[in-house]
């Protein structure tokens, strides 16, 4: 009964050893009723030498034991957040919009790293911090530069009142520990003594050669709650993201979570719900929430940044004013690599990123254009669609055997298809969107599969029956054998049904040599990529 109730996870069996207790007989009972589909079996046997017999029998039924219960309830919390991992992690997240602003975006923020670097500087100004940060789709808040008291009045006069002035330095990060930060000034005149404040500051305490100037933005309304994103790098790891509470007290509170870049939306969101302030965020005491996909598509631009501009050393967004209707960088700082760093040198991360490099099209003999790509994780409901059209022919073919639709697609199986280690294995896909409807469809996928301890790869393709016959195989598994090159892979093979004439001639036309092997009746088709 008890195994049975849905409100129970698991079960954890404890026996204490008295007078009357058979320790060896009551776990060959046990083993009896063990067997809870979905549902762990721990046990704790109490006892120490007096019950090994019985510890033993569950041992060998494959019953954890352990010697006391708080340790066997630790092992239930390890599994409940093993679990909770994994479900994160394989959760479809949404797919960010991408395409040529994704391009643009890169460009324009390595423009900015370059133009800095080749002045000698590491520390990048406010100003172009925030135009990097505007280049991802991060919203910042509008700023001008002003080198004099009246260019600092013009241009609050054009903003509007009240404003806000800062220190615009290229050599001083932290602004407000040098007195270059004055709030809510609301006419001209505040703006002229700020200036001539922010001048005088700066020279007692640091030198007047680190004054350039200063900055003008809108004061923008306090309404919402101050976090912080950021990242820096780690020894081990590389480029770490942080995000939690944020503004002048962010060293104060310390409510952070920390990740490794980069994120889709549903590792951000995990990283969210690992800080308390996710809790303000959702809204309390009557208060609206926060636009939390809003808040994760930020996380998502942000880790793309950090992991595609490898010249940045450290980035913060603080803070970053989170509220119902918007999100908005108020202040941003960013440093960058010296030039004693050199790009062999520079940190990797330690989830390699998505591989826009071997983004390439392929025209169909209908004129239409199929991009080929890297798989994603978000592409899992494109391939339920896909496997939905496949004939059982063509299943055969390439699986060896019938297998049914619903094994094809279930959830668990795809993750593994669709969230990969771009180190160990390439997959890619045709996708197509379809001019009518303007939805995508994925026509095939080719996959590059490294054995490990050696340098060799196996290849698997797979096409839509109605994109058969076209030379889609044929393009998909030229651009494996590119990848394969670039990627130092020595020797790629695939397995082909004799049956096969289909794949049995694509192989011949791109140089693979076939040899059948009589004892499994398949053909081996090998080509070598290190001559």
């Amino acid at each position: 009964m008890t195994a049975r109730d849905p409100g129970i996870d698991g079960l954890l069996v404890i026996l204490t050893s008295q007078a009357m207790t058979q320790p060896t007989a009551t776990a060959q009972e046990l083993c009896r009723f063990a067997k809870v589909p979905g549902k762990p079996v721990l046990a704790s046997w109490m006892g120490g030498d007096s019950v090994q017999p019985g510890e033993e029998v569950l041992d060998q039924a494959g019953i954890p034991t352990y010697a006391y219960p708080d340790t066997a309830a630790e092992m239930f919390t390890l599994l409940w957040r093993s679990q909770y991992n994994l479900q994160a992690l394989y959760e479809t997240p949404t797919l960010p919009a991408v395409g040529a602003m994704a391009a643009r975006a890169r460009e324009s923020a390595e423009a900015i790293v370059a133009a800095a670097r080749g002045q000698g500087r590491t520390v990048l100004t406010e100003v172009e911090s925030k135009r990097i940060l505007s280049a991802y789709g991060i919203p910042t808040v509008e700023t001008r530069v002003a080198t004099a008291e009246a260019e600092a009045v013009a241009a609050a006069e054009a903003m509007g009142f009240p404003v806000v002035v800062k220190l615009h330095s290229e050599t001083i990060t932290h602004k407000t520990d040098v007195g270059g930060v004055l709030l809510n000034l609301p006419d001209a005149e505040s703006v002229r003594r700020a200036y001539r404040s922010i001048e005088t500051a700066v020279g007692v305490r640091v030198g007047a050669e680190h004054f350039q100037g200063v900055s003008v933005q809108p004061m923008a309304p306090l309404e919402g709650y101050e976090l912080i994103v950021g990242s820096s790098l780690d020894p081990q790891f590389g480029p770490v993201l942080l995000f939690g509470a944020g503004g002048q007290l962010v060293e104060v509170f310390q409510d952070r979570a920390l990740a490794l870049p980069p994120l889709n939306s549903t590792l951000a969101r995990r990283m969210m719900e690992h800080t308390r302030i996710l809790t303000a965020l959702q809204g309390v005491r009557g208060r609206r929430p926060v636009d939390l996909g809003g808040l994760e598509q930020l996380l998502v631009r942000f880790s793309h940044l950090v992991v595609e501009q490898r010249w940045i050393k450290e980035i913060d967004i603080n803070p970053l004013l989170a509220a119902p209707d918007h999100l908005l960088a108020l202040d941003a700082r960013i440093i960058v690599h010296g030039p004693d760093v050199h790009d062999a040198e520079l940190p990797r991360p330690a989830i390699r990123p998505y591989p826009t490099q071997y983004i390439t099209t392929w025209t169909a003999k209908d004129g239409s254009r199929v991009v080929l790509r890297p798989i994603r994780p978000e592409d899992e409901p494109l391939l339920v669609q896909f496997h939905g059209g496949l004939s059982e022919r063509t299943v055969a073919l390439r699986y060896f055997h019938a297998l049914k639709l619903s094994t094809r697609v279930a959830h668990e199986r795809l993750t593994r298809i669709c969230f990969i280690d771009y180190d160990r294995e390439m997959a890619l896909v045709a996708d197509r969107e379809d001019p009518e409807s303007g939805r995508h469809e994925i026509l095939g996928v080719g996959r590059l599969s490294k054995l490990r301890r050696t340098d060799a790869a196996e290849f698997a393709l797979l096409i839509s029956d109605r994109f058969q016959n076209q030379g889609l195989g044929t393009a998909l598994l030229a651009q494996l054998i590119q990848i394969g090159r670039q990627e130092k892979i020595g020797r790629i093979f695939g397995v082909i049904l004799p049956e096969n004439v289909a794949m049995r001639h694509v192989c011949a036309k791109l140089g693979f040599r076939l040899a059948l092997d009589i004892e499994a009746l398949v053909i081996q088709a090998v080509m070598d990529l290190a001559s």
